[in-house]
């Protein structure tokens, strides 16, 4: 796109053409993400005479990643969906605004974050699910994450913001970049340099220093039509909470997620051990490899569905939130294939240690077995944050991990042991299914009652144009 274009297609060009110029960058850059996070986990888990217990000990540095992601995407997320919004409403002044108020706060909040964290980092990890033979591991990977938190939350907050100004091949390319850097890096740290852990952190950090220097660059260009204003650490405090209001709902999925993944952590090293933690970060980077997926078609979605909203069109908002089900769909259908056809030929990738594999073979099974469903809850919950239905979004970004996962984990356990965890995804993924599909077919109803160019009080958005 060229520097001074507005993305008018957004609100003409035909729907299934949109969603793939979008989606399809979308996906291959949450794809090459969730590579990223995969490839450290593999060379990790094959150092040498360690490797069992060097991927327990990542495995247990889940919830404070997931916490993190949660504060970056708090700001990122939020401030996207607003300036998708007013760049449909052709007010680029304020989506300027919106921009600068991103990188002002995803700084201070990452530096907070780092210092609190990195001041109880042993204390926290133990709690997380450490033990005398993971906690070094986690220690070592952590502290040199923590120290580049606030790259990373400025780095994935611009990238959204790229993606949802009408950009979505850069932000991919900037995400392609980060992968391949660091799947070059990775072997060279850790084998080469005999830095193990280590070496994977340093390779991770370094990839989004420079992925984040061209994203900076990128926005300093006063031709775009969306670019960081003079006055840029200035913070406006009525954006913040409008833009923290927004991205309130995906910012509690991922706290709801580090709250999970302790949970987790604590009946796995109850009932199973070290290994059994190790194997559900196993299990975790597979699935997340087609939750990712879903995530590119939910940042396909969410340019094109947040622009006609602002724009009063809503028959193209429903006809883009049923194309991108159906494709999310189809996707979540493959993982299942996957997850019970060939676990062990999935899980071996991470690791040759029998115990291991078998722990985490069964896990896979027992984890995905109404993956399909996972899908269609997903992208029914970006639509509600979509729209500005902050309440809806929330509770449906809560209601399959707290409302219902951590009640399983507890409980299965007393009368299956070790099985009863992997078994509380599929009793939770189910309810939240139910839950979901409740409030989209009020939603969907509402949306038909307006004709496109109606006042859209009616949906209870808190963006109306």
């Amino acid at each position: 796109m060229a520097a001074g274009a507005i993305p008018t297609e957004l609100g003409t060009k035909k729907i299934s053409k949109l969603l793939q110029q979008y989606a399809v960058p979308g996906i291959i850059a949450m794809t090459a993400s969730s590579l990223y996070n995969m490839v450290d986990s593999i060379y990790i888990g094959h150092i040498k005479d360690v490797g069992s217990y060097a991927i327990s000990g990542l495995a247990v540095t889940f919830p404070i990643m997931n916490l993190s992601a949660a504060l970056g995407t708090l700001v990122g997320v939020g401030a996207a969906t607003m300036i998708s919004v007013l760049l449909g409403q052709k007010n680029y002044e304020a989506a300027n605004k919106v921009l600068a108020n991103e990188v002002t706060l995803n700084t201070i909040i990452g530096v907070l974050f780092t210092v609190f964290t990195l001041a109880f980092l042993d204390p926290i990890l133990m709690f997380f699910g450490a033990s005398e033979n993971t906690l070094p591991f986690a220690r070592d990977y952590m502290k040199i994450i923590l120290f580049g938190n606030v790259v990373t939350h400025l780095y994935f907050g611009l990238n959204s913001v790229i993606r949802s100004s009408g950009n979505p091949k850069l932000a991919m390319g900037l995400t392609l970049f980060t992968v391949i850097s660091n799947s070059i890096l990775d072997p060279i740290l850790i084998f080469g340099f005999g830095l193990g852990i280590k070496g994977a952190a340093i390779a991770t950090v370094a990839c989004q220093v420079m992925a984040l220097i061209y994203s900076m660059w990128y926005f300093m260009d006063k031709k775009r039509f969306l670019h960081l204003p003079k006055g840029i650490f200035a913070l406006d405090w009525r954006v913040a909470k409008d833009s923290l209001a927004i991205g309130m709902g995906p910012f509690l999925m991922n706290a709801a997620s580090c709250i999970v993944a302790l949970f987790i952590n604590q009946q796995l090293k109850k009932y199973g051990g070290d290994l059994a933690i190790g194997a559900y970060g196993i299990v975790n980077r597979l699935s997340f490899l087609f939750v990712m997926i879903n995530v590119g078609l939910n940042q396909g979605m969410q340019p094109i569905a947040g622009y006609n909203f602002g724009a009063r069109q809503y028959s193209r908002v429903k006809e883009v939130y049923l194309l991108t089900v159906k494709w999310a769909t189809l996707v979540s259908i493959i993982g299942f294939i996957i997850s019970e056809a060939i676990p062990g030929v999935a899980v071996s990738i991470f690791t040759n240690d029998p115990e291991l594999k078998s722990i985490a073979t069964k896990g896979l099974r027992l984890m995905n077995i109404v993956f399909p469903l996972v899908g269609f809850q997903m992208i029914s919950t970006n639509l509600f944050q979509c729209l500005g239905m902050v309440n809806k979004s929330i509770l449906l970004s809560l209601s399959r991990q707290l409302l219902f996962l951590v009640p399983s984990i507890y409980l299965l356990p007393i009368w299956m042991g070790v099985k009863g965890v992997w078994f509380s995804f599929p009793v939770s993924d189910t309810l939240s299914v139910i839950l979901t599909t409740i409030l989209m077919i009020s939603l969907i109803r509402k949306l038909n009652t307006l004709k496109d160019g109606d006042d859209p009080s009616i949906l209870g958005s808190t963006m109306k144009s």
